[in-house]
């Protein structure tokens, strides 16, 4: 397995180009049918509308079925926002009441405390399946049909309108709010090249529409709101409180049905840019994120996320450490707490770790590879750029990092083995022995050096009580060298380090 008693990981299928980028006239995309291509739809489903109403289907608006699907999930004890780690006392009882009052909601918080991946869970709330008139631009109920195209196919095919049927996957629609994104891009604008087919300007067809009317019936999540122009933020006024679309000179009345969901930093309100109070007033909730708040919560979202080198296992003791590193970092007076210190700081941090051990494999020969304490000090440099300092620490930020990683490795040793009898292994340098360690020296060499430890299966089983890693050669390493490093700093133990060769002595 990848990583010492790691959960699977949970990763959401990626949002369609669709809902992701700028969409013009001659974008293909934006043509998408209602039902994904390569969905199998299940057999059975009324066709057209004098079918769906003789199947007794009732309709329903997006936020009442997120409501009834919610409270549906709370009576049997389901998981209501699967993969999301941390929040289940303190957000997502907020997220559940405004879902259940039929609010849209604002999610602030630091970067990388998860927004977005709350915000994609909510479609699971959909019904896996919807009708939608076929070839809809705004996926309209066919009960209930918004736009003049399919008011007028109604009006004439009467109970055979045809139906077509809408996955909840595909019921969600997201934009990063890029400072050049237009009006057009979420609302709409006029298609050319249906006026070059001889339309008139006057006539609702030649609108080509943006990406909130196309997520109609569904979940949209404008992601980084304060970067939005304030102007173009004007143009969701509307959409949050009428529920209807203005495009240039039109007078089209388009009664969207959709949950509108924005994330946003808290120091976008007073740098980068703001919310206009208008579109903050129209907004039904307003949701605080933050960190884990306890190690364990951090060790267990680093264990979901995290993406190793694949073949590499990173025993959970290392996985503790980077998390500690995180929290540390976090928390320094020596790092601009209004940027903070994203989740991806540790995840990359562990699968930094999972590459060195990788790398030394490769150069030594080893067939297993275990990450082991070696393997922690080049995520100091790699993850320095994560990171924004003080003013007063400009040329200091390598040493500042380096030190949280000692600190969270002696906290973590304390944790594990402060009660563990090294005795045996303290014993090894009574008569001047030395143990040599480092990134390309292998497993089975330091072993060698550290000979018959009484002992070792206790040490072992601390570190991986519920782990059959721990009978591998490399894992028995990974272990001597953690108790190494933490009697060493520790000040039981004295060591030397040049270049890629650590020498651990008495």
């Amino acid at each position: 397995m990848p990583l010492a008693h790691a959960a699977q990981v949970h990763r959401l299928d990626p949002v369609s180009a669709a809902n992701t980028g700028r969409t013009g006239p001659d974008d293909p995309s934006a043509r998408r049918p209602a039902t994904a291509p390569g969905r199998d739809v299940p057999s059975g489903l009324p066709s057209t509308l004098g079918a769906l109403r003789a199947s007794g289907h009732a309709y329903r608006p997006v936020k009442h079925e997120v409501r009834d699907n919610l409270l549906a999930r709370m009576r049997a004890g389901e998981d209501r926002f699967p993969g999301i780690v941390g929040f289940d006392e303190t957000v997502l009882p907020q997220v559940e009441r405004a879902l259940l009052a039929g609010h849209d909601l604002v999610l602030l918080g630091e970067r990388g405390q998860g927004k977005t991946r709350l915000i994609r869970t909510i479609s699971a709330l959909l019904d896996e399946w919807t009708p939608v008139v076929q070839g809809c631009p705004v996926n309209d109920h066919p009960y209930e049909p918004v736009c003049s195209r399919c008011r007028a196919l109604a009006a004439e095919a009467g109970d055979d309108l045809p139906v077509a049927w809408w996955h909840r996957d595909d019921r969600y629609g997201e934009k990063l709010a890029t400072p050049d994104t237009a009006v057009g891009d979420l609302i709409g604008d006029i298609d050319p090249i249906k006026l070059a087919e001889g339309r008139s300007l006057g006539d609702p067809e030649t609108v080509h529409y943006g990406l909130v009317p196309r997520s109609n019936r569904g979940v949209f999540c404008l992601n980084e709101l304060p970067d939005l122009a304030a102007r173009i933020q004007v143009a969701l006024l509307n959409v949050l409180e009428e529920r209807d679309i203005q495009i240039r000179g039109y007078a089209l009345r388009l009664p969207l049905d959709v949950l509108l969901v924005a994330s946003a930093n808290p120091e976008d309100y007073t740098n980068r840019g703001r919310i206009i109070t208008p579109l903050k007033d129209r907004f039904g909730a307003e949701v605080r994120t933050h960190y884990p708040l306890d190690l364990d919560e951090e060790v267990a979202l680093v264990l979901q996320e995290a993406d190793p080198v694949p073949g590499v296992v990173v025993p959970r003791h290392l996985v503790e450490i980077v998390a500690r590193f995180t929290r540390l970092v976090r928390d320094s007076s020596s790092v601009d707490d209004r940027s903070g210190v994203s989740a991806r700081f540790a995840i990359a941090g562990v699968e930094t770790v999972a590459a060195s051990a990788r790398r030394r494999a490769a150069l030594t020969g080893e067939d297993s590879p275990v990450a082991r304490v070696c393997d922690l000090p080049p995520i100091v440099e790699t993850l320095q750029g994560k990171v924004e300092f003080e003013v007063g620490e400009e040329g200091r930020e390598s040493e500042v990092l380096a030190h949280l990683l000692r600190r969270a490795t002696a906290e973590t040793f304390r944790r594990t083995l402060g009660g563990a009898d090294l005795s045996a292994l303290t014993e090894l340098f009574a008569d001047g022995q030395t143990v040599e360690s480092g990134e390309l020296v292998s497993g089975a060499e330091l072993l060698r050096g550290v000979g018959p430890l009484p002992g070792l299966a206790d040490l072992i089983a601390r570190l991986s009580p519920e782990e059959d890693t721990g009978e591998t050669p490399g894992f028995a390493a990974s272990a001597v060298e953690f108790a190494l490093e933490g009697l060493y700093l520790n000040r039981r133990l004295s060591k030397d380090t040049v270049r890629d060769r650590t020498v651990y002595r008495t």
